[in-house]
């Protein structure tokens, strides 16, 4: 079932939970939620602006874990909801869509998973994906087809074209570059990573897990 708090900021706030919570968990999330209302309502009348149904967010993943530190270990999701005053209001089409009410739904998914596809043609799949696999990639997946007796599936080739794209291996950007029968002393990586090298600034870490961190001030982030 859902359960409705309306906020202070012109925001509705959706838990999802199995079952019909006793009132002390009630109290427990109406403080969570700053104070926001509790609706003893199954739906909500009125247009809004939330996320996708099926897509958790973020948020949502920290909401939950927030409440099982509370001792609520039933709620399954948490979304947030915003009021539109229009039926066509600007939102992120990526991320977003727009509610007509809030109902007992807006968390079902009903579409069902495609079914595995086995591929015939490597080559020609990766033209019609887009996957930008090499001549050496094909082979080697081709090979790979006949060694374990059996097609390949969509979802393997297409996992392959990712971990082993120059995005994630930089098996250009840091190859050994020969210009003119001479070896460069750095690769493309190592000229960029020479910058922060040289004058790091606040620079803590950075390169290293694709991610990277400054020093800042010391804040206090939640404090229940």
């Amino acid at each position: 079932m859902i359960l409705f708090f309306r906020g202070r900021e012109n925001n509705v706030i959706a838990v999802q939970i199995p079952a019909p919570p006793d009132k002390e968990t009630i109290n427990k999330l109406i403080w969570l939620f700053s104070g926001a209302e509790y609706i003893p309502a199954k739906s909500l009348p009125g247009y809004y602006i939330g996320p996708r149904k099926e897509m958790i967010t973020p948020w949502s993943t920290n909401a939950v874990e927030i409440t099982q530190n509370m001792g609520i270990s039933a709620i399954q999701r948490i979304e947030e909801f915003y009021v539109s005053k229009s039926e066509n209001p600007e939102y992120d089409h990526m991320l977003q869509r727009i509610y007509k009410g809030l109902e007992q739904e807006i968390f079902t998914v009903e579409r069902k998973p495609e079914p595995i596809r086995h591929i015939d043609n490597i080559a020609e799949y990766n033209a019609a994906e887009g996957l930008a696999l090499s001549e050496d990639e094909i082979a080697y997946l081709e090979e790979l087809s006949e060694r374990i007796s059996r097609k390949l599936t969509d979802s393997e080739i297409f996992g392959f074209s990712q971990v082993n794209s120059e995005h994630c291996r930089h098996k250009i950007f840091n190859g050994t570059f020969i210009i003119n029968d001479a070896e460069k002393d750095k690769t493309l990586f190592q000229l960029i990573k020479l910058t922060t090298q040289t004058h790091p600034n606040k620079v803590v870490s950075a390169y290293k897990d694709n991610c990277a961190f400054l020093s800042g001030p010391v804040i206090e982030q939640f404090a229940p």
